[in-house]
């Protein structure tokens, strides 16, 4: 009986945890979905310094290669971000449009700096931090856009960086609609947009299997 009782007990707490780990699943997976590039910003919407704050907290807790740390984060909220605009570039495979249209740009960034020259281990911290704060933004509401492209030697004279920048992040609320379009392997990456609908084609996951 007592052996019965432990055996009832121990299918009880695997199905818990199974429940637990599909819930888990399904969050993660949602704010993936989520977490899209937006290159157009609702401009009502002023991004607040502990918004910020709360987005780049997240930094304590991921992982470093060789816990080395060496990332650093300078803020940009509204009253500064017109210093930041002029040096950057949004949509470069949407170069015609000139993005992001008038009035709806980001009014506030996160320059990701470096306090030592830019190494593979450096990059590999950088994408985990860049992707950590996008999916916390999106938890909060926001959404975000990694940019790559931008003049560095202005923007460290614009806002007296002491480090050397390696990423910005855009963050605010998007006013986008963005459709993620499953591909193969063979066909064109480039995103697109079609009567005002922003579309991001996504390899199938049997293309992405090596086999």
């Amino acid at each position: 009986m007592a052996d019965n009782y432990l055996e009832k007990r121990q299918e009880a707490y695997k199905e818990q945890s199974s429940k637990s780990i599909r819930r888990t699943h399904n969050k993660l997976v949602q704010l993936l979905r989520k977490n899209r590039s937006c290159r157009g910003y609702d401009s009502s919407f002023k991004v607040r310094a502990d918004q910020l704050k709360q987005i780049i907290a997240v930094n304590s807790l991921i992982p470093s290669a060789r816990n080395q740390q060496v990332l650093r984060f300078r803020p940009v909220l509204s009253d500064e971000a017109s210093k930041v605009l002029p040096y950057i570039r949004m949509g470069s495979a949407l170069s015609e449009l000139n993005l992001p249209f008038k009035g709806t740009e980001p009014n506030a960034f996160i320059v990701i700096c470096s306090t030592v020259p830019e190494t593979r281990t450096v990059s590999i911290d950088l994408g985990i931090s860049a992707q950590s704060m996008l999916l916390q933004a999106v938890e909060m509401g926001l959404n975000g856009l990694c940019i790559g492209a931008f003049d560095k030697e202005a923007l460290t004279s614009e806002l007296g960086l002491s480090y050397e920048p390696l990423l910005l992040l855009a963050i605010g609320r998007s006013i986008e609609n963005v459709v993620l379009k499953e591909i193969e392997e063979s066909d064109n990456h480039s995103y697109y947009r079609v009567d005002g609908i922003h579309y991001v084609p996504k390899v199938r996951l049997d293309d992405l299997l090596i086999k």
